[in-house]
């Protein structure tokens, strides 16, 4: 489907207005002493297609099927929960910011972890769960936005990085498009997958204005907590042997 070329003069100049924004600045003036957590683009439980998007009213958050984004930064997010997880902002017992060190109890190397093992957890999976912190920044906004990937939608994820490395492109040098499709899981559990493909490339003075965002991001990063990054989600089926999530029944 072609795409209306106003819109998309009016998208570009969306990321252009950049050139007047400081992620740096407004932490350190507008938002000095007040709440500076990112606001987060929800992907519902129980296989649901569309997405829950921060809109004008805080208790009545946007639905959209799909939406558009630039990638300024993504990162591991590992949590460990002694007793099964069941909703709310309770820090992990264990987490880790980077999928190498974990504080908390057990603490130390992840990879040496017997929680970060496959077969630790229920269903041959995890006992630490494993999922991806992606900071996104639509089309004619200058503040970033969180989403937070469950286990089930990392194997999507990584096909799609890999997919633009062998094109010789960066996930911050692209526009991509996010949407959602239901599966569901050996148990007959159904749960939301997220699917992505690239929109558009950025312009050259995009990619300048958006790697300068990335690299303020990537340092803010280290200061955001956990948070509601781990809503409850069904257990995905793992292949021991392999480590590869069991592909969903349709």
């Amino acid at each position: 489907m072609k795409k209306n070329p106003a819109a998309m003069s009016e998208n570009k100049a969306g990321f252009l207005k950049l050139a007047d924004f400081s992620l740096d600045a407004a932490m350190a003036t507008e938002l000095d002493g007040l709440d500076m957590a990112f606001e987060r683009i929800k992907i519902p439980s129980a296989g649901s297609t569309v997405f829950e998007v921060p809109g004008e009213d805080p208790g009545e958050p946007d639905s959209v099927k799909e939406f558009s984004a630039v990638i300024l930064f993504h990162h591991p997010l590992f949590a460990y929960y002694k007793d099964k997880y069941t909703g709310g902002n309770n820090p992990p017992d264990c987490g880790s910011f980077d999928g190498i060190t974990g504080d908390g109890t057990p603490g130390g190397s992840c990879v040496r972890c017997a929680l970060n093992q496959f077969g630790s957890g229920e269903n041959g999976a995890k006992a630490c769960k494993n999922r991806r912190r992606i900071y996104v920044l639509r089309e004619g906004e200058i503040f970033p936005m969180i989403l937070s990937l469950p286990t089930g939608s990392l194997k999507e994820f990584s096909r799609y990085i890999k997919s633009l490395l062998s094109k010789g492109m960066k996930s911050t040098e692209v526009v991509t498009r996010f949407a959602l499709k239901k599966a569901v899981n050996s148990g007959g559990i159904a749960f939301s997958q997220a699917q992505f493909s690239i929109d558009r490339c950025l312009t050259d003075a995009e990619r300048s204005l958006i790697g300068q965002l990335s690299g303020q991001v990537k340092s803010y990063s280290t200061k955001v907590g956990f948070d509601a990054d781990a809503p409850a989600e069904p257990e995905i089926n793992i292949d021991p042997e392999t480590g590869e999530v069991i592909e969903p029944l349709r």
